[in-house]
């Protein structure tokens, strides 16, 4: 038998090979997409399998999902989601509220050369491994990239006020670690308290909820830190110089 397409009174219809061809897929990826679910069987005429435009459709959807880097388990659940009634767009709205990146930081690129004068005498193999490894910056040839200008910014700051380098370093893996911790605690909350069972909710509704979160959680933590950073400077002063009031 061939595998060229046929064309049926609903539409065009495409045997395996023909299809495979048409998605830009290898036939074995077509039968292990059916393998995992992702593909329904096809309409069977004696023993030749036939393919409509939607086993098209779908086989292009695949390839424009895993392009935005969700896997194909993800994928699964996502056209399943869509079998069950949901719009595709709305499960993917959710997607992107909980994956949108919480940072605004504005990144800066510049030489070795520059960052090294910015802390005169300060930068070498040791501290730039250090910030790599913390994910502070990423070198490309003789560039290298801060993640935060900021960031940076508050580093030169510090150093400049007598706090070394490795010390501004050190801070930063201990603040990460504490850091995590606290995302984690947020995430949980979330997931435990106001995602749940997707399947029980208005993703419309969740969608919205998950974008009024972020900003709700950006404003705990910084007011938090602000709060605790007033208590340990009162003590650190009281320590130095004694309670300053009755």
């Amino acid at each position: 038998m061939s595998d060229e397409a046929v064309t049926e009174p609903n539409g065009r219809e495409y045997r395996i090979g023909e299809l495979a061809q048409a998605a830009g897929v290898p036939v074995r990826t077509l039968r292990y997409y059916q393998e995992r679910r992702l593909l329904p069987p096809p309409r069977r005429e004696g023993r030749i399998g036939l393919y409509s435009d939607e086993h098209l459709a779908r086989l292009r959807m695949i390839a424009n999902l895993l392009e935005r880097g969700h896997t194909l388990e993800g994928i699964r659940e996502l056209l399943a989601a869509w079998e069950q009634g949901r719009d595709i767009g709305t499960v993917l709205g959710v997607e992107k509220a909980v994956t949108t990146p919480w940072s605004t930081e504005v990144p800066v690129t510049m030489t070795m050369d520059e960052l090294a004068g910015l802390f005169p005498g300060e930068v070498g193999a040791g501290s730039v491994a250090r910030a790599l490894e913390l994910g502070l910056i990423e070198i490309d040839g003789d560039r290298v990239t801060h993640w935060s200008r900021r960031q940076l910014e508050a580093t030169v700051t510090l150093v400049r006020a007598g706090v070394p380098l490795e010390a501004v370093l050190s801070a930063g893996r201990e603040l990460q670690k504490s850091m995590d911790g606290l995302a984690a605690m947020f995430v949980d909350l979330i997931a435990t308290h106001v995602v749940g069972r997707l399947e029980e909710q208005d993703l419309e509704d969740l969608t919205d909820t998950l974008a009024r979160l972020r900003p709700g959680a950006q404003v705990t933590v910084e007011a938090g830190f602000a709060a605790a950073m007033d208590r340990q400077v009162r003590a650190a002063i009281d320590r130095l110089l004694g309670p300053l009031t009755p």
